[in-house]
């Protein structure tokens, strides 16, 4: 398959990120093999979704700032263009989400977790090498070099239960063992990416979590994402494949209020302003619209009466509205019927209904 130059370039990048990422998970030495491991994996998820991007056609760098976008949003768009799964997504983001915490922070990552997360990862870019690039990991380096480990692959909710054990002893009385715990409790926040696309591990859940955890609070109420998913696994040995996926019979997501005591461990921070980053004239510009018909979009959707759609923020004496993305791939044949019909006037306008059929609303935020 022939490559652009640039995609060529950002695939070799990957794969060797991805051969020191793998010589590291097998090395010896575990002063600081997490943290390098976690590193050299973002790496390679970053530089295969770029080239892939690139390799598509796909600009991927921000027009205002001019530098190149980061790993969130060419997972975006990956996914928003059907290039990429939302559980391959998954997969790349908890990788990323471990990073961050392990590069700016502190994390515990255990044994099985650091595999089985390593595992579903390299199934992750196998597949999209194997799709987008004609290509496979086997044909860039040796089966004996993928992570092998001395334990067992362990099922996901086995695993997420024993930490939950494991922390609760850390965090006994006497102990004095908080920092692991919390860091402990950091690696099972940053592995809700598998099902979530905002996960920002902050001070206020951890400190939620812990005082949960204390009191003897049940995991499907602290982690009630994590109690959603289930590992696929096919083969055995080196060449084993993961897969980390929603469960077929996974419990409902239970949405809790601001003042349920019961659901406060489950309550995770969120930055609003950049769930809700569109005002109504950045995203009539996005769209092409003028902002009378953009408003007429979103009324005839009834985008604004679902208050999950919309945010007001309150600074000083002024509010500003803000909108989560709403995305159309194409707009069709444009007519003035809904317009007319809005304003009460024959103008050319925009069809809402046809607009209807081929927009979507999403909260998903939008990262340089």
């Amino acid at each position: 398959m022939k490559l652009k130059r640039e995609a060529k370039t950002l695939k070799a990048k990957a794969i060797a990120s991805l051969k020191r990422g793998l010589e590291i998970f097998n090395n010896h030495d575990d002063d600081g093999r997490p943290e390098t491991v976690l590193l050299m994996l973002q790496h390679a998820s970053e530089m295969l979704a770029k080239a892939l991007l690139v390799q598509k056609g796909q600009d991927v760098f921000d027009k205002e700032k001019g530098t190149s976008i980061g790993i969130e949003k060419a997972l975006n768009i990956a996914q928003s263009k059907g290039w990429m799964s939302a559980s391959q997504a998954g997969a790349i983001r908890v990788i990323d989400a471990l990073r961050d915490q392990a590069q700016h922070w502190m994390i515990v990552v255990p044994e099985d977790a650091l595999y089985i997360n390593a595992r579903a990862l390299i199934t992750v870019l196998d597949e999209i090498l194997t799709v987008h690039f004609q290509d496979t990991i086997a044909d860039n380096l040796p089966v004996r070099v993928l992570p092998l480990s001395t334990q067992p692959l362990p099922d996901f909710l086995m695993l997420v239960n024993r930490e939950y054990a494991q922390i609760r002893e850390l965090l006994a009385p006497g102990r004095r063992a908080r920092d692991e715990a919390r860091g402990r409790i950091t690696a099972l926040l940053a592995m809700e990416a598998h099902v979530s696309e905002e996960v920002a591990v902050s001070k206020r859940d951890l400190d939620r979590i812990e005082e949960a955890i204390k009191d003897d609070t049940p995991v499907e109420q602290v982690f009630p994402r994590l109690m959603t998913l289930a590992t696929n696994i096919e083969g055995d040995g080196p060449t084993i494949r993961v897969r980390i996926t929603r469960a077929a019979d996974a419990p409902a997501v239970r949405f809790v209020s601001g003042d349920d005591p019961e659901g406060a461990a489950a309550i995770r921070d969120v930055d609003l302003q950049k769930k809700y980053h569109w005002s109504p004239s950045a995203l009539a510009e996005k769209l092409g619209l003028t902002i009378n018909k953009a408003k007429a979009v979103r009324d005839f959707l009834r985008i604004d009466e679902d208050q999950s759609n919309v945010m007001v923020f309150e600074f000083g004496s002024q509010n500003t509205r803000g909108i989560p993305t709403m995305r159309c791939a194409r707009f069709g044949k444009l007519s003035p019927r809904n317009w007319s019909r809005k304003h009460g006037r024959h103008a050319r306008g925009v069809a809402v209904d046809s607009l209807v059929a081929q927009c979507s609303f999403s909260a998903r935020p939008s990262h340089a």
